[in-house]
């Protein structure tokens, strides 16, 4: 099966946070304690997990462009989730990113996020980890070099302004790039660039290959209406699969940053 991502490339018609700032839960929600959250996992069938194992980045390919991957090569019992654009703003996402303690990775467009960057403060507070997914959300494929580098180093600049850290992975929008991406992305500093192996929606986990989460599958689902069923439902394959959400940023080697 060919899994797409962003089906529609832009924002919902409306959004909950738009023209304003979100609610959000509860700074308790974010720093609640073990029973707390406990608690919450219960509340939205949210499994358990053992600790991930100390992590062993993997090592990549030289040169002036990043490497593009479905999938980390690991041997290890983990799995990665990585939500992405950042259109719907739902205090919900908020709570069940809080409640679960795994490591996500959020692949943001700027664009998306502009109306609301404090809306993602708390999941960073809850361990989320904010990476590069353009301005504007183009098909990148076929652009030009210096279009290509101004979304991405452009997106990364607008990241760092609003949460201290440089993103330092891409995914480009639709899984679509060509050379010029992978150029463009090294050039602005990124590590390398990620398709997935696992898209969840509608709470539906869709598979590409073998029915199964495998060690190292990256699984894609987005800030959507089905959140909740989405989050949750990717949670249980991989725990279903023996394996533990762990780190994208963890297995990467050190970048030297933007050229």
């Amino acid at each position: 099966m060919v899994l797409t991502a962003c089906t529609n490339g832009g924002a919902p018609a409306a959004s909950p946070s738009s023209g304003a700032p979100s609610a959000g839960p509860s700074a308790a929600a974010v720093v609640a304690p073990e029973q707390t959250r406990s608690a919450l996992r219960a509340k939205y069938g949210i499994p358990d997990f053992a600790d991930a194992p100390a992590p062993q980045p993997i090592t990549l390919a030289g040169g002036d462009s990043v490497e593009y991957l479905h999938r980390i090569p690991t041997e290890q019992k983990v799995a990665f989730l990585t939500i992405d654009d950042g259109y719907l703003k739902l205090p919900e996402a908020q709570e069940l990113i809080a409640a679960a303690g795994v490591p996500v990775t959020l692949f943001l467009t700027t664009d998306a996020v502009k109306d609301d960057p404090d809306y993602f403060r708390p999941l960073i507070d809850a361990g989320a980890v904010v990476e590069s997914h353009t301005i504007s959300h183009p098909n990148m494929s076929g652009k030009s070099y210096e279009f290509q580098r101004k979304q991405i180093c452009g997106s990364a600049d607008k990241l760092e302004g609003w949460y201290t850290r440089r993103p330092t992975l891409f995914r480009p929008p639709y899984g679509n790039k060509d050379a010029n991406t992978l150029r463009a992305a090294k050039s602005c500093g990124m590590t390398a660039a990620f398709m997935w192996t696992e898209t969840v929606h509608k709470g539906k986990v869709r598979y590409q290959g073998p029915k199964g989460v495998k060690p190292g599958d990256i699984i894609l689902m987005h800030f959507r209406e089905a959140f909740r069923a989405d989050f949750v439902n990717a949670l249980k394959a991989i725990h279903k699969a023996g394996l533990t959400p762990a780190l994208l940023e963890d297995y990467m080697p050190p970048t030297a940053g933007p050229a």
